[in-house]
């Protein structure tokens, strides 16, 4: 089945493992490096412009993927990201600049923005239903498998080997600029646009126009706005856990290993990652048959639960079984959620609602960026409250965009 997958798909598969294996080593533990450096709530003001620019630059990417082009869009998003590493490295080679290291991240999310966009749309233009299916189970698998690397290579390594992270970053950034060159191809049709077309199709009216449609459907988005507040919760292991278990966690040793508040982090994740690594497909296997709205509920309710207790607590125990209820959570959800998700968005406007179904994740970050100065006023205790009530909010929410619509088709048992 590999071999049948389009070039381009396995660049884009491949790209993404190595850029999330060396990136999970560094971004997750940002949010400890702004609090160093600037103090928790300049570090919060700065994650919350950092998610906003993201936002701004996805939506822009996506229109100018369809009008310049997915290949030349990908490839400046490449570039971008080789020069803003590279500016991110250099200010924190000798001395930390935390100012520096804020402009290249703001360019790096600008890079993002470019590329996820021009290759996701990549990814459909050059699969068939058929394949599909194997291809998001390959690209979901590798995601996972990348940020189990990196978490553990971060926790060991970010306190000591900051630098070395950032060169590895670098060197990273060149490969899959030169895989995305060498090997992708142009998959958008039409005739090739003149920059005056291109402009046109890109300016703030038709992006505008392009995204109002989906407004006036109520439904999706009380559903998008539940999956928003289960995001926050997620994103928090990105900005308020780190810090939680930085300063909270007493030092000890497991395993033979001496282990901090960083490197529970990462091992605290990475049981997150082997646990959907391995146990996604047969999960999507159970919940055929089943009620996909009451699977659902209960994959976000064990979800938030789980997360609450890594915002609550500082025992080791404690942490890993939240770790696995949380797990469990997210392997009832994942498949669940999407299924119900293709059910509500109309055959003919799936490229608008879909685009504004990707925007959710930033959305969710740029909440969770506000966990770093609240948990810094209300605490851990305070913190898992939240979290309780965002997730039951969560259920609420997508429940309430759900009704009237069926339980859904049973699953497939694709991972994706």
């Amino acid at each position: 089945m590999w071999g049948r997958l389009h070039p381009n798909v396995k660049v884009r598969i491949i790209n993404s493992f190595l850029t999330r294996m060396v990136g999970g080593a560094i971004f997750p533990f940002m949010a400890i490096y702004f609090t160093q450096h600037l103090g928790a709530g300049l570090a919060g003001l700065l994650l919350i412009l950092l998610v906003g620019v993201q936002f701004m630059a996805g939506l822009y990417g996506g229109g100018l993927a369809d009008a310049w082009g997915r290949r030349r869009t990908l490839l400046a998003g490449e570039v971008l990201k080789v020069l803003a590493f590279a500016g991110l490295l250099l200010a924190n080679l000798w001395v930390p600049l935390p100012w520096w290291t804020f402009v290249a991240l703001v360019v790096i999310n600008v890079a993002n923005g470019l590329i996820n966009p021009a290759a996701e749309a990549m990814l459909v233009d050059v699969s068939t239903p058929e394949s599909r299916t194997f291809m998001y189970a390959v690209n979901y698998w590798a995601i996972n498998a990348s940020l189990l690397i990196g978490t553990l290579l971060g926790g060991w390594l970010y306190q000591d080997h900051f630098t070395a992270l950032l060169s590895g970053l670098l060197g990273m950034s060149f490969l899959t600029l030169f895989l995305a060159w060498r090997f992708m191809t142009e998959t958008l049709g039409g005739p090739r646009r003149t920059a005056a077309e291109v402009r046109e199709r890109v300016g703030l009216r038709p992006l505008l126009g392009s995204y109002a449609q989906v407004v006036g459907d109520r439904a999706y988005l009380l559903f998008l706005l539940g999956f928003v507040l289960l995001m926050s919760i997620e994103f928090g292991r990105q900005n308020f856990i780190p810090v939680h278990l930085a300063q909270a966690f007493a030092p000890q040793t497991f395993l033979g290993l001496p282990l901090t508040g960083v490197k529970a982090m990462s091992l605290l994740t990475a049981v997150n990652t082997v646990m959907i690594v391995a146990f996604t497909i047969p999960v999507s296997h159970w919940v055929k048959g089943h009620d996909l709205k009451r699977v659902m509920a209960w994959g976000f309710l064990l979800f938030a639960g789980g997360f609450a207790v890594l915002n609550g607590s500082v025992h080791l125990g404690v942490l890993i079984a939240g770790s696995v209820v949380l797990s469990v959570g997210e392997l009832l959800y994942v498949p669940t959620r999407q299924t119900l998700l293709a059910d509500m968005i109309p055959e003919d406007r799936r490229g608008a609602y879909l685009a504004v179904n990707g925007q959710v994740f930033t959305l969710g970050k740029w909440l969770a960026a506000l966990g770093v100065p609240l948990g810094a006023q209300i605490g851990g205790t305070g913190m898992m409250i939240v979290v309780l009530g965002l997730g039951l909010l969560a259920v609420l929410l997508s429940l309430a965009g759900l009704r009237g619509q069926p339980a859904g088709a049973p699953l497939a048992g694709e991972a994706a």
